[in-house]
C-alpha cells in the first residue's frame, strides 16, 4: 500500500493538470528504508510529449546525488497519462528500473487542466510484472 499525505497528493495532481496536454513527471523522495514519500521533486519532461515522458538525464543525476547526500531514496515515481487510463503502458513497464518504488499514474484524460477529479493509481513494477496497490491519502504522515 502507498500511504501519501494530502499535500503531496494535491501537488502531484496539480503538476499533472498544469502540464496537460503533455505528460508530467516527478519523484517523491524519502529517508532510506522508510517507504515514506516526504519530498516532492517535480521534474521536466524532456520528451515534451502528450504520450511519453522522459526524465532529463542531467536533472536526474543531480537529484540522485542530492538524495545520496541526504540519505534519501526514491519512494514514488509519478507521471501522468493525458489521453488514457492510469495504467502503465508497455513503455512504462520497460522503463521501470526501481523495484522498491511505487509507480503512481495520474490520468488527466477526463478534465485536462480544468477542475474535476483525476484517476490516481499506484503500482509496483518488478521484472515486468505489474501489481496495483491501494493508495491511502492521509492528512499528514505520522512520525515514527
Amino acid at each position: 500500500m502507498l500511504t501519501i499525505d494530502q499535500a503531496t497528493y494535491d501537488a502531484i495532481v496539480a503538476h499533472a493538470k498544469r502540464d496537460h496536454p503533455d505528460e508530467a513527471c516527478g519523484i517523491v523522495a524519502g529517508p532510506e528504508g522508510s517507504d515514506r514519500p516526504e519530498r516532492l521533486v517535480e521534474m521536466v519532461n524532456a520528451a515534451g510529449s502528450p504520450t511519453f515522458y522522459e526524465f532529463d538525464s542531467t536533472e536526474l543525476l543531480a537529484l540522485y546525488k542530492e538524495m545520496w547526500d541526504n540519505d534519501e531514496e526514491v519512494v514514488v515515481i509519478y507521471h501522468s497519462h493525458t489521453a488514457t487510463e492510469a495504467y502503465p503502458s508497455r513503455t512504462d513497464i520497460g522503463l521501470a528500473s526501481e523495484p522498491g518504488a511505487h509507480y503512481v499514474l495520474v490520468s488527466t484524460r477526463e478534465h485536462g487542466n480544468n477542475d474535476g477529479p483525476v484517476e490516481f493509481r499506484s503500482y509496483r513494477i518488478i521484472d515486468g510484472n505489474v501489481t496495483e496497490e491501494d493508495v491511502a491519502v492521509v492528512p499528514q504522515l505520522i512520525s515514527d
